[in-house]
């Protein structure tokens, strides 16, 4: 069968009340799509509005009074809010791939006018569909907004990528906070191991992030290249070499005097600790670089394209606030999930100090560097709009 396009549009108030994790474990967990795009949203109006005649027009939608809540639902709280307003409507666009990836994200996210409390869909759990006695609607909040069927969803989709540019990306503006001391932007990095099956840890893992208070202002899902994860790997070669010296004298030293019986004095190792050092920070960097692209830099063949896409995925997430990089690191725990702390994500979710399932910018400056390596900015949607219709 033929791969479809789906969105989820998760709406500004599911994001406010950081619901976002838990609406994307599910998602992850249930659908077994494969995530292709990630964009942050801060809609204007005529996005919305061509957006909500784009689901006037739809004849898929045959409830009416359902067709109708949700279009003004959306031109309420999607819009752009005046400059000196404080409220921030920020949309996460989420964009699968897969067979009858409409079909199975809708009914993850369940129906609009649900009736159930038993938090068997999205909707169940984080939306409200109240209904008075006369059947006038009193309050109305679908966490999310997902399309009825796969043509819609292009066509649908059509409408976000032409305003992409304009209203997408990194939202370090959307924002506003009483006071403009020690506000930061950090880079998070939720790993290759969180995605390599049906599973919820990514949106547990943004759970964990969602009790430092900050807000997300920026998505995008990579499959970062050699060239990419070499240059933004690149400091920690260094890094290494230094840190396990230490480690690497002393077993050099117990090597030697345990082979040949006699005391080896510490100035004399020096330029073979040097040597070996750096050998063994030249593979630690490989395998960290393997491990976040899938590509073995070693083999010759695959440095003739540094550039081509990895082979296994990362979501990317920049989070805003005051002391942003501080409290992102501190949530996020040791590098060894063994000495992390408890309720940090690498304790709660981490293998080893390889697979230790995010990482986060360590200062302002690697931030700033980080960010401009994985692009957060670019726009995926119009690509996979473009491979799907050539597709068809």
């Amino acid at each position: 069968m033929a791969q479809e396009l789906a969105y989820v549009l998760i709406n500004p108030y599911t994001l406010m009340k950081s619901r976002t994790g838990g609406v994307i474990a599910r998602l992850f967990a249930r659908t077994n799509l494969d995530l292709v795009g990630a964009r942050m949203f801060a809609p204007g109006k005529e996005l919305v509005d061509e957006f909500c005649h784009i689901i006037a027009a739809d004849k898929k939608q045959k409830n009416e009074k359902i067709r109708k809540e949700i279009i003004d639902y959306i031109k309420h709280f999607y819009i752009k809010p005046p400059i000196h307003s404080k409220r921030h409507n920020r949309v996460l666009l989420l964009l699968f791939k897969g067979e009858n990836a409409v079909r199975k994200l809708r009914k993850v996210v369940g129906p609009v006018a649900h009736k159930s409390i038993s938090g068997e869909t999205i909707r169940d759990t984080y939306g409200d569909y109240i209904e008075d006695r006369h059947g006038d609607v009193r309050y109305f909040e679908p966490a999310v907004i997902a399309p009825p069927c796969g043509k819609s969803a292009l066509k649908r989709l059509e409408v976000w990528a032409r305003y992409s540019s304009r209203d997408g990306g990194l939202l370090n503006r959307a924002l506003e906070y009483k006071t403009k001391k020690n506000i930061q932007e950090t880079l998070v990095l939720i790993k290759p191991d969180n995605f390599r099956g049906p599973s919820g840890r990514a949106g547990n893992i943004i759970d964990l992030f969602s009790k430092t208070g900050l807000y997300i202002i920026g998505a995008k899902v990579l499959n970062l290249s050699l060239k990419e994860a070499e240059e933004f790997y690149g400091p920690v070669r260094e890094v290494l070499a230094e840190k396990l010296q230490g480690q690497i004298k002393e077993r050099i030293k117990e090597t030697i005097e345990s082979m040949f019986g006699f005391s080896v004095p510490d100035a004399s190792l020096g330029k073979i600790t040097t040597t070996i050092s750096e050998l063994n920070a030249q593979k630690e960097f490989n395998n960290i670089v393997k491990f976040m692209t899938g590509i073995d830099r070693t083999d010759p063949k695959t440095r003739k394209n540094k550039e081509k896409p990895g082979k296994v995925k990362c979501l990317a997430l920049v989070y805003q606030g005051p002391n942003a990089i501080s409290k992102i690191r501190n949530q996020l725990g040791a590098t060894n999930p063994r000495r992390a702390d408890w309720a940090t994500v690498r304790k709660e979710f981490g293998q080893n100090i390889m697979e230790n399932t995010a990482h986060a910018s360590d200062s302002p400056a690697n931030a700033k560097r980080e960010l401009k390596i994985v692009k957060i900015e670019q726009d995926d949607i119009s690509k996979w709009l473009k491979i799907i219709k050539r597709q068809r």
